[in-house]
């Protein structure tokens, strides 16, 4: 059974969820939530999270990724940070906790701490990723990956739907892309990075547990993919003539799903098109999206490679092409030891479930690109049904409630521990 919140922590967690409610309201689209990276959206959020930072006592200011940040200061003036955090930027058509419940949280957990006049032996830093999702540009983690210092310079040449490149954007939002290498972080400005996070998998539900401790998130690779065959008359072109790229990119489809089952990886087309895309033509053309990810490097590699050898000898046999071109990469992320411990702590006083469930991560989020740089722990809330990256995405008040008293233990045990 879990611990009942107390009545103070609900209020907390209720201007939380009432938060999330406004950021919701920025939107691109008129019915549907969509805020991508380094646009008008994104820096109307970033001004809210600013004004709510400064309210719980931080000093702000934004990066030349375009992430927002909050500090308050230890003990003494210039200590490393243990940065809390998450993102602010969504899918095209999304849910409202997603990200947005991660930063909020963390900014109420400052405030909480500080409300206290608690004296940490390091600072406090709240960081508002602005590309975990990568929707604009097609590479997700960019902000997160520039504080890591992992920024590529083929990133600035990515383009959006519009043709509006990186580099493009970044100017228009105000900031200096020669300057892009200033929004990293050393290992030594920083004590570790601790993210809350909704599940976006059902595995807490169906445990009836409302927290969860996350141990790895998931390698992910992800590619644009082409099948290319001939545009032909549909009519007057036999079967035995025919090269339709559309059964080749249907076969890989339907390949994909088999070999991730098989090998116990994931692997998802989100996008598929067909030119010319008229009723009567065979398809010469099929352009789509791959998503590839596992526990493990080495299984989505295995999953990657026995896809590539089945649609390559298919598309041959038909006289067509299949080719892939990757635009992602983010290797498996496993957590340190200590913060894993301070974690698990903080669920075990919020819930009195003193051996909380483990998980290892199957979406992508910004610790993975922080682990470069830092420790990294992670926490989960449950989230009913597993639903995310859609407008059913739905929480519990009473479970960030209990998500909040977890992080702050959490953020005192990591003092404790370090003094």
């Amino acid at each position: 059974m879990s611990a009942t919140p107390a009545a103070q922590t609900l209020v907390d967690a209720r201007r939380v969820m009432d938060r999330c409610d406004a950021l919701a309201r920025v939107s691109a689209s008129a019915t549907a939530l969509q805020r991508f990276h380094l646009t008008p959206e994104h820096d109307r959020v970033n001004q809210l999270a600013a004004r709510w930072m400064v309210e719980a006592g931080l000093r702000t200011w934004r990066d030349q990724a375009g992430n927002q940040w909050g500090r308050l200061e230890g003990r003494e003036p210039g200590l490393p940070a243990l940065v809390l955090g998450s993102h602010l930027d969504t899918v095209s058509d999304a849910g409202r906790y997603d990200g947005m419940l991660g930063v909020l949280s963390a900014v109420e957990v400052v405030r909480r701490i500080r409300s206290r006049g608690v004296a940490l032996p390091f600072a406090l830093e709240v960081v508002a990723f602005g590309d975990e999702e990568g929707a604009r540009f097609g590479t997700a983690l960019l902000g997160s990956f520039a504080v890591a210092g992992l920024w590529r310079e083929e990133f600035w040449s990515r383009t959006d739907e519009a043709g509006v490149s990186v580099a493009q954007a970044h100017e228009s939002f105000g900031l200096r892309p020669e300057r892009i290498a200033e929004a990293a972080r050393r290992p030594e400005e920083l004590v570790g990075y601790l993210e809350l996070h909704i599940e976006q998998g059902p595995y807490l539900e169906r445990a009836d547990r409302p927290l969860g401790l996350v141990t790895s998130i998931a390698g992910a690779r992800r590619f644009t993919g082409r099948v290319v065959g001939e545009a032909r008359h549909a009519g007057g072109t036999p079967y035995a003539s025919r090269r339709d790229a559309l059964v080749g990119a249907a076969d890989i489809v339907l390949a994909a799903e088999r070999i991730a089952v098989e090998t116990g990886g994931i692997a998802t087309v989100g996008r598929l098109q067909a030119y010319p895309g008229a009723v009567n033509v065979v398809p010469g053309l099929v352009e789509f999206t791959l998503d590839t990810r596992a526990e493990l490097d080495s299984t989505r590699d295995d999953l990657l490679a026995r896809l590539l050898e089945h649609g390559r000898q298919f598309c041959a046999e038909r006289d067509m092409t299949f080719e892939l071109t990757e635009t992602h990469r983010a290797d498996a992320s496993f957590f340190a030891g200590d913060l894993m411990e301070s974690v698990q702590t903080g669920i075990g006083r919020a819930t009195g479930d003193t051996d909380p469930l483990r998980l290892w991560s199957r979406a992508g989020h910004d610790a993975m690109a922080l682990s470069a740089v830092t420790d990294v722990g992670m926490l989960f809330v449950r989230c009913h049904d597993g639903i995310s990256h859609h407008p059913g995405e739905s929480v519990l008040l009473e479970d960030v409630a209990r998500g909040l008293d977890a992080f702050e233990t959490t953020v005192l045990e990591v003092a404790r521990r370090r003094s």
